[in-house]
C-alpha cells in the first residue's frame, strides 16, 4: 500500500481548556445566593406558620409549650376573635374600603399613566414629576394638614374620606409604575386600532388596557396590600364610632384592651384571619405578579 492509498486520519481538534477557577467562583456564588434565599424565605415562612398553628391551641399550651403542635384544633378561638373581638365586622368594613380604594386608584392612575406614556402636550413632564414626586414625601409628615382637610370637608370618621385619602396616597407609585408599563406595548397595535376607527375612549378601554393586563395585576395587588396593612390613616381620620373601624385598628384594640387576662389563643386567631386574605391573592396571582415585574422592564 502507497502512501496515498492510506486512509487519512483526521486530526483531534484542539480543545480550550477549561476555566476551573471561574467555574467554582460561580458555583460558590450560586450556592451563596440560593442559601441566603433559602434563610430569608425561612425567616418569612416560620413566624406566619408558626402564628397560625397557635391560633388553634389553648392559651395554656401556647405559655407552656410554645414551639408545639396543638393537642386539638380549637376552632372556637376564631369564633370568639370573629364574633367576641368584632374581628368579622372589622374585615368586612376594610374589605369594602380596600376594594373602593383599590378601583379608584388603579381607574385614575391607569388613565393618568396611559396619557403620560403616549400623548404629547406641553407640561407632561412637569405633571408627571409632580405626580412622582409624591413617593418622596411620607404619610406622617402630613397627617395633621390631612386631619383638617378631611374634617373641614365633612368626611372625617366616614369611608369615603378614608378611600378617597387611600386613593391619593397610592396614585405616585401607581402613575410611575404603569407609565413606564405603558410605553412598553406595542405602538402598532393602537395605530391599527386608530385606521379602523377606533377613538380615544375606547383604544384606552378595549385595546389597552387588556394589554396592559399583568402591569395592572401587579400593581392593584401593591397597593391592595398596603391599604390593607394601613394602620396610621385609619387611626387618625376613623376616631370615634368603633364600629367603622378598620381590620387594623381591631387587632390593635384587641392586643391592647387584654390588660393581664393575656388570650393569646383569639389574638393569634385574629391575626391569622387578617392574614389569610393576603396570602390567598398573592398565592393566586403570583405569577402575574412576576410577570408585570418582568414585563415592565423590557421593550
Amino acid at each position: 500500500m502507497t502512501t496515498l492509498d492510506q486512509p487519512t486520519v483526521n486530526a483531534p481538534t484542539p480543545v480550550a481548556p477549561r476555566d476551573r477557577p471561574v467555574r467554582r467562583e460561580l458555583g460558590l456564588g450560586n450556592a451563596l445566593s440560593h442559601g441566603f434565599l433559602l434563610f430569608w424565605g425561612l425567616l418569612t415562612v416560620l413566624p406566619l406558620l408558626w402564628m397560625f398553628i397557635s391560633s388553634f391551641k389553648t392559651n395554656g399550651e401556647i405559655l407552656s409549650d410554645p414551639w408545639g403542635l396543638p393537642g386539638a384544633l380549637h376552632w372556637d378561638n376564631w369564633a370568639r376573635a370573629w364574633t367576641g373581638a368584632h374581628i368579622g365586622r372589622y374585615f368586612l368594613n376594610s374589605l369594602v374600603v380596600v376594594t373602593g380604594s383599590v378601583t379608584l386608584t388603579m381607574l385614575m392612575g391607569a388613565t393618568a399613566a396611559y396619557v403620560f406614556a403616549r400623548y404629547e402636550f406641553r407640561g407632561r413632564q412637569v405633571v408627571y414629576y409632580l405626580f412622582v414626586g409624591g413617593l418622596m414625601f411620607p404619610v406622617f409628615l402630613a397627617l395633621v394638614p390631612l386631619f383638617f382637610v378631611v374634617r373641614n370637608a365633612g368626611l372625617f370618621g366616614t369611608w369615603k374620606g378614608l378611600i378617597l385619602v387611600y386613593a391619593a396616597y397610592s396614585l405616585p407609585f401607581t402613575v410611575f409604575f404603569l407609565t413606564a408599563f405603558f410605553r412598553t406595548l406595542p405602538t402598532t397595535v393602537a395605530e391599527a386600532a386608530m385606521v379602523d376607527g377606533c377613538g380615544h375612549f375606547r383604544l384606552f378601554f378595549r385595546v389597552m388596557l387588556p394589554m396592559a393586563r399583568p402591569g395592572m395585576i401587579s400593581v392593584a395587588i401593591f397597593n391592595f396590600l398596603s391599604h390593607w396593612n394601613q394602620f396610621l390613616l385609619p387611626q387618625v381620620l376613623m376616631q370615634g364610632d368603633d364600629s367603622k373601624w378598620m381590620l387594623a385598628q381591631g387587632l390593635f384594640a384587641l392586643s391592647v384592651s387584654q390588660g393581664y387576662a393575656g388570650d393569646y389563643a383569639r389574638l393569634f386567631a385574629g391575626l391569622s384571619i387578617a392574614v389569610l386574605p393576603v396570602l390567598a391573592i398573592y398565592v393566586a396571582f403570583q405569577r402575574q405578579v412576576q410577570a408585570g415585574l418582568t414585563a415592565g422592564q423590557l421593550k
